[in-house]
C-alpha cells in the first residue's frame, strides 16, 4: 500500500515561493504604481482638499492609536495592515481594480508624509521610515501584485486567444469590454472551451495567491507590526 502523504510546511513554503517567482511581472507592476504615486506626492503638491482629507485621515489613525502600549500597537498595526492585504488580494478578481486603488492610495500617502517628513527634517530624514516599511512593503508588494495578476486573468487570456486570430478584434475587446466578453463567450464555442479550460489555471492561481498570503505574507506582516509598534512606542 502506497502511504498517503501528509502536510509538509516546507513543501508548501517551497510551493508558495515558486508561485511568487512565477508571478514577478505582476507584483514588479504592482512595485512600478505604489512608487510612482509616492514620488509623485513627494514632488508636487497635492490639491488643498486632498491634502486635507489626508490630515483628517492620519489624524483618525493618531487619535486610534494614543495611549497604546506595544503591544496594542502591534496588534493594531498587524491587524490593519492584514485586512487592507487580504482584501486587496481576494478583491483584485474584480478585474485588479481594488489592488491597483490601494497600491495609488497607500504610494501617495507614504509619498505625502515623506514630503512633509523631508519638509521638516531634512531628505536624511527618510531613513527613519526604512525599519517601518523593510517586511510591510514587500507584504502588501506581494499580495496586491497577486490581486492584479487575478483580476487581469479575465482580461489577459481573452485578449490573447483573439491576439492570434484577429488583431482588430483584440482592441476591440478592450474599448468594449464586458459587451464583448459576454457575446464571444455566447457565440463562440472555441472561445468558450478556452475559457472553461483556462478556469481550471485561474482557481489554481487563486489557492496558491491563498497559500502564498499564509506562509509568506502573514510573516512578513508579523515581523513589521513587532518591529513597527515597538519603534511607535518608544519614540
Amino acid at each position: 500500500m502506497n502511504k498517503k502523504r501528509g502536510f509538509s510546511l516546507k513543501k508548501e513554503y517551497k510551493q508558495s515561493w515558486n508561485y511568487i517567482k512565477e508571478s514577478k511581472n505582476f507584483i514588479y507592476i504592482s512595485i512600478g504604481i505604489f512608487f510612482a504615486f509616492f514620488f509623485l506626492a513627494l514632488f508636487v503638491s497635492p490639491p488643498e482638499i486632498l491634502s486635507n482629507q489626508i490630515f483628517k485621515f492620519i489624524q483618525e489613525i493618531l487619535e486610534k492609536t494614543q495611549g497604546m502600549s506595544a503591544t496594542e500597537l502591534v496588534s493594531f498595526i498587524f491587524l490593519n495592515n492584514l485586512q487592507s492585504s487580504f482584501f486587496g488580494m481576494i478583491f483584485g478578481i474584480g478585474l485588479g481594480v481594488v489592488p491597483f486603488l490601494a497600491l495609488i492610495s497607500n504610494g501617495y500617502l507614504l509619498g505625502f508624509v515623506s514630503s512633509l517628513t523631508t519638509v521638516e527634517y531634512g531628505v536624511l530624514s527618510l531613513w527613519r521610515l526604512l525599519p517601518h516599511g523593510i517586511f510591510e512593503l514587500p507584504a502588501i508588494f506581494i499580495s496586491l501584485g497577486l490581486g492584479l495578476k487575478l483580476g487581469l486573468w479575465l482580461i489577459i487570456e481573452p485578449i490573447r486567444f483573439y491576439w492570434s486570430r484577429n488583431k482588430l478584434i483584440s482592441f476591440l475587446f478592450l474599448l468594449f469590454y464586458l459587451p464583448t466578453l459576454i457575446i464571444t463567450l455566447y457565440f463562440n464555442k472555441q472561445f468558450n472551451v478556452k475559457m472553461r479550460q483556462e478556469y481550471n489555471v485561474f482557481s489554481a492561481n487563486f489557492w496558491n495567491s491563498f497559500k502564498v498570503f499564509l506562509f509568506i505574507v502573514i510573516p512578513l506582516l508579523i515581523i513589521a507590526g513587532i518591529i513597527e509598534g515597538i519603534l511607535i512606542a518608544i519614540s
